[in-house]
């Protein structure tokens, strides 16, 4: 196995898969050059180089866009119709709601509203998250609002592995996937399987074992999670960790399962609290597994609030391992 980035897995994924389908195409600002120029030395992928060096090599499907992101996403909900495999990147998740429509009303229902007549396998890459002092406007975690919405599939790599595979499994399907790339992530290392590689979607990953509390999360706060496990077993308590890998579909099995073992749950979830992804988690399991809990089920999320600029602030406003340990500490001194 190669050790790699999640940039580079990200990016040898679409060199791999681009070679191999003729019909794939990249979309997205910035991604040749930006300014009307030609590419060459200025085509580094973008600003986050996810996709540098596939002009080079692809130069007539490897293309830059106008700044927006409804034209964007309008036009690789066409091309998807028209036979071609897109890949389009927004680089900033935040903006995702002048899209709404091509995403919501048309790309998420044609295979509904076709009778399965048509296909949309389109790919949107979208960059999301906290913690790079980017401010309330470049900063937020939209997985689960994009999650609420029926005919989309979403997938959140926490490790290389998963970028690509999760990446390989979306370019070989039929439907709309939306693919969070989480900005602080793109320079964690692991390692990769070599050749082609798919990671089926709804099927969560195990990272952790315990028996004492179950803890689902997903994307950045994976590695939260851990740190927080990793802790709490140096004391003898021993924490399951979900990664979920995609939301919609969602490994609901997976985390029945667990919680049925452990009886405590703790949902980490890098946005506010309201209507968001840990209050669904909580709710499946108060709903599917109410005689098991032991306790409660513990959210931590960040407060309902705009993400703040300053570097204090900001770093106030995430979870933390130390705000996941102290759930989990919770849940465990709980007494009915």
């Amino acid at each position: 196995m190669a050790v790699m980035s999640i940039r580079d897995a990200i990016n040898a994924t679409l060199m791999a898969e681009m070679e191999r389908d003729e019909s794939i195409i990249l979309l997205g600002e910035d991604i040749v050059g930006g300014m009307g120029t030609a590419g060459g030395p200025e085509a580094i992928g973008g600003i986050w180089g996810a996709t540098g060096g596939l002009w080079a090599k692809f130069p007539d499907r490897v293309i830059d866009t106008p700044i927006s992101e409804s034209a964007i996403v309008g036009a690789a909900a066409g091309a998807a119709l028209a036979g071609k495999r897109p890949v389009a990147e927004l680089m900033f998740a935040d903006f995702v709601g002048v899209s709404l429509d091509q995403l919501w009303n048309q790309m998420a229902k044609f295979r509904y509203m076709f009778g399965g007549k048509t296909r949309c396998p389109a790919v949107i890459r979208l960059i999301y998250g906290a913690g790079m002092n980017a401010a309330a406007q470049h900063s937020q975690s939209v997985y689960a609002m994009m999650t609420a919405m029926p005919g989309l599939k979403i997938a959140l790599p926490a490790t290389p592995a998963d970028a690509k595979g999760l990446l390989t499994e979306a370019l070989h399907g039929n439907d709309p996937v939306l693919f969070f790339e989480h900005k602080a992530m793109f320079g964690v290392k692991g390692e990769v399987p070599d050749g082609q590689y798919r990671v089926a979607f709804g099927q969560a990953r195990v990272t952790r074992e315990g028996g004492d509390a179950t803890i689902v999360t997903c994307g950045r706060m994976v590695g939260f999670a851990e740190k927080a496990a990793d802790k709490l077993a140096a004391d003898g308590i021993g924490c399951d960790v979900i990664d979920l890998r995609t939301t919609s579909p969602m490994d609901e099995e997976a985390i029945l399962d667990s919680v049925e073992e452990t009886g405590r749950l703790v949902v980490v979830d890098e946005s506010p609290p309201r209507c968001s992804l840990a209050t669904d988690i909580a709710a499946l399991v108060a709903n599917k597994a109410f005689g098991a809990l032991k306790a409660p089920p513990e959210m931590v999320t960040g407060p309902h609030t705009p993400i703040p600029f300053a570097r204090e602030l900001e770093r106030a406003w995430l979870p933390s391992p130390g705000k996941i340990e102290e759930a989990v500490r919770k849940t465990l001194a709980y007494r009915r």
